[in-house]
């Protein structure tokens, strides 16, 4: 039997109720696999902040680097007057998910859009449109705008900057031309050189990877703005994309309600020893407690910490088939079922069984 550590950081509001679903839909495929789950649950987020005056406290951040895969809920709170958007920028939720993917030092962060055939028809696309979508973003997640100095917010002025070394280019860009050989075998790289100098040294730096270690790859090059379009328009044209860390965090979230809700998307950080794997949307305040939270996201994001992070791949598809079922027989209630977060996560260890 193969043993593994799991650092769990559940974050706030829905973020327990969909973890804790997922770790009990974990646990029975682990027993099928004859796979061992050690679960260490981590202060993390807003619930951190109040508690330890931090969103990541050090204990949390020294037990991931000892864990063997991150699993990690959603954090963060309402957006305006909440207190936690009242404190200082360093000590703010967001400034805790930023630290910990770079403590981790997991630079590429995987979301797969994946419409299954018979959920089509919940897309707000149309039918034939969203039918048959399976795309891959790989986003930069250590470098860029979010990371870059100078930065400045006075009274008079605010300031970001966007900055990327060759080989956080360079390595990015080699995830996206190996995930292709496993698609499609078609890479588009996404950036804005028309207007910004940063990204024609984004799309130099790509094509010279391209033309050195991949031309038997196919690579193409979109603006963000004409991406955003044709993702939005003819979604199936695309294989595996790959683009900076904020044009990632648009794109995904754009292409993530193709397959009709946030709620169903899971992503993977990876590029360090240790991956951090979770779902793709917000903490959702207002549904908190209601029981009816969408769990797919985090159980997919678990799905992935097995094939990605624990090298399993046998039990990551057992999950997949499972939620792909329990979506089909009764989606969640933010998909138009009548599935809560309890029916559907029995529904997909029943589909298991």
């Amino acid at each position: 039997m193969k043993n593994y550590n799991i650092a769990v950081l559940a974050g706030d509001f829905i973020g327990p109720e969909v973890i804790e679903a997922s770790i009990e839909l974990l646990d029975v495929v682990a027993k099928k696999h004859n796979i061992e789950l050690a679960y260490n649950r981590l202060p993390f987020g807003g619930n951190a902040l109040d508690s330890h005056g931090n969103p990541l406290p050090q204990e949390t951040k020294d037990a991931c680097l000892e864990a063997d895969a991150v699993l990690m809920g959603c954090s963060g709170g309402p957006v305006g007057d909440h207190p936690w958007n009242k404190v200082a920028r360093e000590l703010r939720v967001e400034s805790g998910i930023l630290g910990i993917r770079k403590h981790l030092g997991v630079f590429a962060n995987l979301r797969p859009v994946k419409v299954f055939d018979n959920l089509a028809h919940l897309s707000p696309l149309k039918t034939e449109i969203a039918k048959g979508t399976d795309l891959m973003i790989i986003r930069e997640l250590t470098g860029g705008i979010y990371f870059g100095k100078p930065s400045l917010n006075s009274k008079d002025k605010g300031l970001s900057t966007m900055v990327y070394e060759r080989y956080e280019v360079e390595r990015i860009a080699r995830v996206a031309f190996e995930t292709a050989k496993t698609k499609g075998g078609k890479v588009t790289s996404v950036d804005k050189a028309n207007v910004l100098d940063v990204g024609q040294f984004w799309q130099d730096v790509v094509t010279g990877v391209h033309k050195t270690e991949y031309s038997q790859t196919e690579l193409e090059h979109l603006y963000v703005d004409n991406a955003a379009m044709q993702i939005a328009s003819n979604p199936k044209q695309f294989d595996t994309i790959v683009t900076t860390n904020i044009f990632g965090d648009i794109l995904s979230d754009l292409a993530a309600v193709i397959p009709g809700s946030l709620g169903v998307l899971p992503s993977a950080s990876i590029g360090g020893d240790i991956g951090l794997f979770e779902a793709i949307h917000g903490s959702a305040p207002d549904i908190a407690g209601m029981g009816i939270a969408n769990p797919v996201g985090t159980m997919l994001s678990a799905a992935m910490m097995l094939r990605h992070g624990l090298n399993e791949n046998d039990a990551a598809l057992t999950i997949e088939k499972a939620v792909q079922s329990a979506l089909a027989s009764n989606p969640t209630k933010d998909l138009g079922g009548n599935a809560g977060t309890a029916e559907f996560t029995k529904a997909s260890i029943e589909a298991i069984s």
